[in-house]
């Protein structure tokens, strides 16, 4: 089956980004964060995990580690060793661990044990860059200050033509103009959801893809059935 005629390929991007933005709406209606938390300190340790690894893996960890550690104050008292026997799975854990204790031990000593809300505070902690604070802004405070650019979202806006950056940031700073701002946090989970599900790096399912026809790459593919 050949993917669909692109009769909007040609249309400006803002055009083309928000009917992308009400069909993938229509197409992933329960579409949210992938990682199971419970607060804000919960999901930010958790997208410390989450670097170089899957939200599966890092579910399968979060439940040991919050019941060892279930917010900052104890995590930042956290014995090592064992922190990083609870996390091993995630890879990376001896640089993990020692940014989830450093964090902690911020948060309890700078923030009064309580997350910081703010861009500029958030990314001043250990491990913590803009990714990791977009997604604790978005989803445990509902502040769209920014988009999370992870992998799926990289990959699927250059492929719809939003944009031709390849730094996360940039590809963020092109994003921003192109989407309501209200919707900035479910747009990630949305291209996720999709990338997923329909467009992953190799293989691309065009002919099942509710954007083919308003994508600039879907003919470069050769139709999945």
């Amino acid at each position: 089956m050949a993917a669909k005629s692109k009769t909007h390929a040609g249309s400006p991007a803002k055009d083309r980004a928000r009917l992308a933005l009400r069909r993938l709406k229509r197409a992933y209606p329960d579409s949210a964060c992938g990682l199971v938390h419970d607060g804000p300190f919960r999901l930010l340790a958790a997208t410390i995990l989450s670097a170089q690894c899957t939200d599966v893996m890092v579910n399968k960890v979060t439940p040991a580690l919050f019941a060892a550690y279930p917010d900052a104050a104890a995590m930042a008292q956290a014995d090592r060793a064992a922190l990083e026997e609870l996390i091993r799975p995630t890879g990376f854990y001896r640089n993990k661990a020692t940014s989830l204790i450093a964090c902690s031990k911020a948060i309890v000593e700078e923030h009064g044990g309580e997350v910081p809300r703010t861009m500029a505070e958030l990314v001043s902690l250990r491990g913590v860059a803009r990714k990791t604070a977009n997604v604790v802004l978005g989803n445990a405070f509902g502040k769209n200050i920014g988009i999370v650019v992870d992998t799926h979202v990289k990959r699927l806006s250059g492929r719809l033509g939003f944009t031709d950056a390849t730094v996360p940031d940039k590809i963020e700073q092109d994003l921003m103009p192109l989407f309501p701002k209200k919707d900035w946090t479910l747009l990630s989970h949305l291209l996720i959801d999709h990338g997923r599900a329909v467009c992953p790096s190799r293989k691309p399912r065009c002919d099942r893809c509710v954007l083919a026809d308003i994508c600039p790459s879907a003919e470069s593919f050769p139709s999945q059935k």
